[in-house]
């Protein structure tokens, strides 16, 4: 009975969390709660608990995680300035005359949107209040328009650089450590946040060009449900420029610095936190209003994800206490197909959690108990990264319980039917799942890339 305790906890978490409690507060109740037990019951060392002060000052003195409030800032800037919305009028213009144009723009826009923000929730409303009565007004079926926003809007889970990915990289490099470690290997390799941005590229633009593939098939195979805007008024093609180029510009700043090696991903956020306000500033957007609104945001959203870390490394800790990642350990050696079953097992289970768990809940507290047991097995820790944050997105857009599905329905009109959401999804969920299949036959994908810039 007692090396199944480290399964009580985390069963235990996952009800709580079913409940709407908070999910810090949750994962270091829980914690508590269960080590007290532990104390009492003469199981669980105390001087265990020694080891968190440490934990809490290596959280904070992460300069890795410092890149976190800067993308913030910048994506939240580009939002509150209303920049991503002019740049989508422009596109939608420049576009609307072709056939599926409009939702093309939609892609292009989200894209830009989700590189800068990589918050799932505040791309699938921004992109939602920003385009979804402009696509039922001119003509797009529901389902499509629906489908599409909630698609393009998890695209900052895996479009560099973005929140998840940053998160992503710090815990899979920890973990690649204690592999290594384990293995016997004490100059362990490192991947960086940056490996794991460049291993992301090929992936994000293919997942791009194909959900761009599909609206252009839906656009000639049923043209009522993407038309072409034959009245749509002109638009200059200097405007479109002058919209697009500054955020492109800056986005390639940001992630080219990081790609070439010219910047940490740290220094490259600071370069895009400042280059969002310039940005805000020459457009005449940036005001003392939308500073305090932009600050306020950032710092909520802020101390959310490292509240979150400290309550998630408290829970670490603990279940480690209890022999969890020794439980794990044998588990997965026991499986029958050896790593492909531990990897189809893992996807499985992370794809069922992000029906009830948040991208940083699920990379503060899943990955770190299972990646270090799959990379001593082998795995390719950027490929990994990889296909981990495309599954989640998978389950992000996955009815009924799917995030991005209920960030959608809280800012859609009453005249679109959840079943049109639903029914929107599920060719974008098919596309998502056959990328995630072609990077399991061809890892490379991933790998080639951040071997090459090496």
């Amino acid at each position: 009975m007692l090396e199944l305790i480290p399964l009580i906890m985390f069963f235990t978490i996952c009800g709580a969390l079913m409940f709407g409690y908070p999910v810090a507060f949750t994962l270091a109740g829980t914690a508590l709660v269960f080590a007290g037990f532990g104390i009492v019951s003469g199981h669980f060392d105390p001087a265990l608990l020694n080891a968190m002060p440490s934990r809490l000052f290596g959280t904070i003195t992460n300069y890795t995680l410092v890149a976190v409030p800067l993308f913030i800032l910048m994506g939240v800037m580009l939002e509150k300035s209303r920049v991503a919305e002019e740049l989508l009028e422009n596109m939608a213009r420049a576009c609307g005359r072709m056939p599926g144009g409009l939702g093309i723009s939609v892609i292009i826009v989200g894209t830009l949107l989700a590189a800068s923000t990589g918050i799932v929730g505040a791309t699938v409303v921004t992109m939602g209040l920003m385009s979804l009565p402009t696509m039922l007004k001119r003509g797009y079926h529901p389902s499509l328009a629906t489908g599409l926003i909630c698609a393009t809007g998890t695209l900052g889970q895996i479009i560099p650089p973005s929140i998840a990915l940053v998160l992503l990289g710090d815990v899979l490099s920890s973990a690649y450590q204690q592999a290594q470690m384990s293995q016997g290997i004490f100059n362990p390799t490192p991947v960086s946040v940056g490996d794991l941005f460049m291993g992301a590229v090929i992936p994000g633009l293919i997942l791009v060009s194909l959900y761009i593939s599909y609206i252009l098939a839906t656009a000639l195979i049923s043209p009522n449900s993407a038309p072409a805007v034959e009245e749509e008024e002109s638009v200059s093609t200097r405007a479109i420029i002058a919209s697009l180029l500054p955020p492109i510009t800056l986005i390639i700043v940001v992630l080219g610095s990081i790609l070439s090696g010219a910047a940490t991903p740290t220094e490259a956020a600071g370069v895009g936190a400042l280059g969002a306000m310039l940005l805000a500033w020459s457009k005449g957007k940036l005001s003392l209003d939308i500073i305090k609104e932009v600050t306020r945001s950032t710092t909520k959203v802020t101390g959310m994800v490292f509240t979150i870390l400290i309550g998630a490394s408290l829970f670490s800790l603990v279940f480690r206490g209890f022999g969890g990642d020794q439980l794990i350990e044998e588990f997965f050696a026991d499986l029958p197909g050896g790593v492909i079953s531990a990897t189809l097992l893992v996807m499985l289970v992370i794809f069922l959690l992000g029906f009830i768990l948040d991208f940083i809940e699920i990379t503060f507290v899943v990955v770190p108990i299972v990646a270090p047991v799959l990379l001593t097995m082998g795995l390719d820790p950027i490929w990994l990264g990889i296909m981990i944050a495309i599954n989640l997105q998978t389950s992000f857009l996955t009815p009924p319980f799917g995030f991005a599905l209920f960030y959608l329905r809280g800012v859609a009109p009453d005249s679109v039917p959840t079943s049109d959401i639903y029914r929107g999804v599920a060719p974008f969920i098919v596309i998502q799942l056959i990328l995630l299949g072609v990077l399991s036959l061809w890892p490379e994908l991933a790998t080639w890339l951040p071997q090459t810039l090496k």
